[in-house]
Formats: C-alpha cells, sequence, structure tokens
C-alpha cells in the first residue's frame, strides 16, 4: 500500500515555482518532470502537487461509491517546500510515529520544541477489516478515504482560533527528499505534509499561563488519580470544544483524539482541552454503498456533513459520557450561544481564506452554508445532546488514551471516574 501512495504522488504532475527572496511566491511555471530525484528543489520555494490521484472515478464508479471530495484529491494546490535543516531553526527526527491511517515523524527544533509531520495521503490498510478481504472488496474500504477533506485541518484550526478552542495549529508543506530524511527518504520524501504542534509532552508553545506538558487523556486520568480535587478540568472549554466539533462535522472524536494542556500553579493543575486529528470534518458520504454502510443501524457515528444534523445520538461519545454526563445544562446552552456570537458570517467566511482559490472553487461556499446553518440551531443540538448524555449510564472503566498499548493496570486498579 505504501508503494502505491508513493507512486500515486510520483506519478502525479508537479509544477514547480521560481525561488524567491522576498518569501512571496511568484507566478509557477510547469514542468514535465519523469523523474523527481532529478530535480534540486532547493532551486525554487514551491510546488503545485495535487494530494493524491488515486480517487479519480468514472461515471459507474461515483454512482456506487460516490463523488466524495475527488475533485479535490487530484486538484493540484501550491505548496511551500521545507527543508528540515532549516525549517523552524532545524528539525531532527526523534521517531517514526504510530497512527494507524497517516504516516507521521515527531521533529524536534534547537529550542526543545517537538513537532509532529501527518502525511496528507492516508493509508486505510491497516482498517481494513477481515470481512472485506474475504469478499474482495478492499477497494471500496480504501476508496472511502475520497470522503475525507484533505485539507479541512488548515481551515478547522482557522475556526477554532476564532471560536475559542484550541488547536494544534497546522502547516501545510511539500517536503523533498533529503539528506536529513535518511533512511526515511522513500516514505516519506516528496509528499505533502501538515506541520502541526506537540500534542503530547511539551507546552510552552500554546503560550498559556504556567503551561506544564500536555498529556494524552489516559496520563490526564492518572493526573487526576494523583491530584485528586487539585486537579480542574476546564469543562466550559471541554463543552464548547465538543459542540464545535458538530458545527465542523467531525464525527471521529473519540479518547484518542483529545491532548490535554495542564497548567501548574502553586501545586494545583487545570487542563484544558486540546482537539487533535481534524481528518473527518467536513465528512462527505455519497454513492450506494457508502450511503448503505454509514446507515444509522450499522455504524450510528460515521455521519455526512450537512446543514443538519441526521441523528446526534450517534454522535455522544463515551468520552462525552466519562467528562460531560454530570455538567449542568445551563453550561451547553451559555457554550452554544458563545459559538454563535463568535463564529459570524464575517468569521467563517475568513478561516476559509487559508484554503488555496482552487480548493476554495470546489466547495468552500457549499461548506460555509452547511456551518452557518448548524449554527443557527446549535442551542437546539446543545440541549439535544446534554439530553442523550443523561441518558447514559455512567462507564465502568477508565478510558484509553492515544497510546497503543493497554490501559494502564494503575488506572484499572484505582479507577474513578471524574466528576
Amino acid at each position: 500500500m505504501i508503494f502505491i501512495l508513493s507512486l500515486a504522488i510520483l506519478i502525479g504532475v508537479i509544477y514547480i515555482s521560481v525561488s524567491t527572496t522576498d518569501q512571496e511566491f511568484k507566478t509557477c511555471e510547469i514542468l514535465n518532470i519523469a523523474n523527481l530525484d532529478t530535480v534540486d528543489f532547493h532551486n525554487h520555494d514551491s510546488v503545485l502537487v495535487a494530494a493524491n490521484i488515486l480517487y479519480k472515478g468514472n461515471t459507474i464508479k461515483k454512482i456506487v461509491q460516490g463523488e466524495q471530495y475527488r475533485d479535490v484529491w487530484e486538484t493540484p494546490i501550491k505548496a511551500p517546500i521545507a527543508f528540515l535543516d532549516t525549517l523552524k531553526g532545524g528539525l531532527q527526527i526523534i521517531d517514526e510515529g504510530g497512527g494507524q491511517q497517516t504516516h507521521s515523524l515527531k521533529l524536534k527544533a534547537k529550542n526543545g520544541t517537538v513537532y509532529t509531520l501527518r502525511s496528507v495521503t492516508k493509508n486505510p490498510e491497516p482498517l481494513i477489516p477481515e470481512f472485506a478481504r474475504t469478499l474482495g472488496i478492499e477497494n471500496i474500504i480504501v476508496d472511502g478515504i475520497s470522503a475525507q477533506h484533505p485539507y479541512a485541518a488548515l481551515v478547522v484550526a482557522e475556526l477554532a482560533q476564532k471560536s475559542g478552542v484550541l488547536s494544534t495549529q497546522p502547516q501545510l508543506l511539500f517536503l523533498p527528499k533529503q539528506s536529513r530524511l535518511d533512511t526515511y527518504n522513500s516514505k516519506f520524501g516528496n509528499r505533502l505534509y501538515l506541520l502541526e504542534q506537540e500534542d503530547s509532552g511539551n507546552a510552552h508553545w500554546t503560550k498559556l499561563p504556567n503551561a506544564w506538558k500536555v498529556v494524552d487523556t489516559e496520563e490526564l486520568q492518572l493526573l487526576k488519580m494523583d491530584y485528586g480535587k487539585d486537579l480542574t478540568v476546564e469543562y466550559n472549554f471541554l463543552v464548547r470544544a465538543r459542540l464545535f466539533d458538530l458545527l465542523i462535522g467531525d464525527w471521529d472524536r473519540h479518547a484518542k483524539q483529545w491532548g490535554w494542556i495542564i497548567q501548574k500553579n502553586s501545586g494545583k493543575l487545570l487542563a484544558s482541552p486540546l482537539p487533535c486529528d481534524r481528518d473527518n470534518a467536513f465528512f462527505k458520504i455519497e454513492g450506494l454503498v457508502p450511503t448503505v454502510i454509514s446507515n444509522k443501524a450499522f455504524i450510528p457515528d460515521l455521519q455526512n456533513f450537512e446543514k443538519d444534523i441526521d441523528y446526534l445520538p450517534g454522535l455522544v461519545m463515551d468520552f462525552d459520557t466519562y467528562f460531560l454526563r454530570n455538567i449542568d445544562e445551563k453550561i451547553f446552552i451559555q457554550e452554544a450561544k458563545y459559538l454563535q456570537t463568535n463564529l459570524t458570517d464575517k468569521a467563517i467566511i475568513e478561516a476559509f481564506k487559508v484554503w488555496p482559490r482552487e480548493i476554495y472553487d470546489l466547495n468552500g461556499e457549499e461548506i460555509i452554508e452547511k456551518i452557518a446553518e448548524r449554527r443557527s440551531e446549535l442551542v437546539e443540538y446543545a440541549i439535544k445532546f446534554k439530553e442523550v448524555l443523561n441518558q447514559r449510564q455512567p462507564l465502568t472503566k477508565p478510558l484509553k488514551g492515544s497510546k497503543d498499548n493497554e490501559i494502564s493496570p494503575k488506572l484499572i486498579k484505582c479507577f474513578e471516574c471524574l466528576p
């Protein structure tokens, strides 16, 4: 699968722009490149490259498996070229990430700040269920990535900033093959990436007062056991973040999709939610097969991004039951009104300016209309969200964080649900 994904990038049409000295991109020149290894990317400042051309489809395929965001994936966009020896003052590779769909690298700057490099192209092969392999329909699962918007995270970060919601501040870049990638060149070279702030470890980048560190959900639970009442969760911010998820249609918000910024002051801890991994914002389900698979009777949380929410109970996670079941409905209403007030039409339109014009022209206005419509109904959604939570039973086991290993034995033994 890695070979196929790499091949798709290599055979895609790539456009190279002339290098500049003032950081402004000049008009791009189209070059016919048979072998990217012959290009000295140091002579250029940017490329125009399609995220992935694997999702092109004929009429039959589009009817059966959906149009989705195929046109977005195959549209060339301009991205700055990055070299690890100069990016952010110079970055060293720490380790390869362990995400299932996303290829990632952990990078460390000279000042100690750690970044994550996440591939725009996805590899869904690890998620293919055995029954799909048995039936020989793996291609349908792989093709399902076309329902994801490859550049959603860029807009979501802008919308989040305007909404008072934290983000990992992703930046789009193209990483050519280079000496600092060393043995990672074949897997990571000549591809599009999102460079994001660290979601576990150093917290200085957040600029929050007394920021101590960023932890995952499992470590937060361990800290709660150690600190007890001296650890407080910013529940208002968490409610706001979850209602924000409803606005952007991000249905995949399990415990592993969250980091927590810990502020430490005089022995007391304050934990603020850090939403991570925005791959499924603006998720678009079309076609006969995806529509059947996403039926609420089969996968209730897998939902299409439309002007209204089809089945809100499917979007309430165990994560929500764990943290928010005992939060007063007034806070849900308060935070819904906050988002309605701050995420104005002007603010939403401004956020989408981060997209290249080519991408905005494809579906920018459509997505803006959907966000605006959901915003108008957000108080009602907030009340319904709380009603669903009230019907849920308390959890009897701790939440698993972002790590791939088993839940900490200490956490299982001493499990206490956060109030």
